[in-house]
């Protein structure tokens, strides 16, 4: 399957708004076919992804409030 849309855009997981961005997604935007097991499988994958991806862009906030 091929992506319809493309763009040239990274997200910057120092930037609140990229991260926020990316926790706050459905998680069937990952699942393109949505079917139960996919959708499962899914949410066994991105929500750990998301947790780290809060817990890291928090530690290195914290950390440049200490500099």
């Amino acid at each position: 399957m091929r992506s319809i849309y493309s763009s040239g855009y990274e997200p910057d997981p120092m930037n609140a708004r990229d991260v926020l961005a990316f926790v706050l997604c459905p998680i069937a935007v990952f699942a393109p076919a949505g079917t139960d097991s996919e959708m499962e499988a899914v949410a066994e994958l991105i929500g750990p992804a998301k947790a780290e991806a809060a817990k890291r862009w928090h530690d290195a906030h914290v950390a440049g409030l200490m500099n």
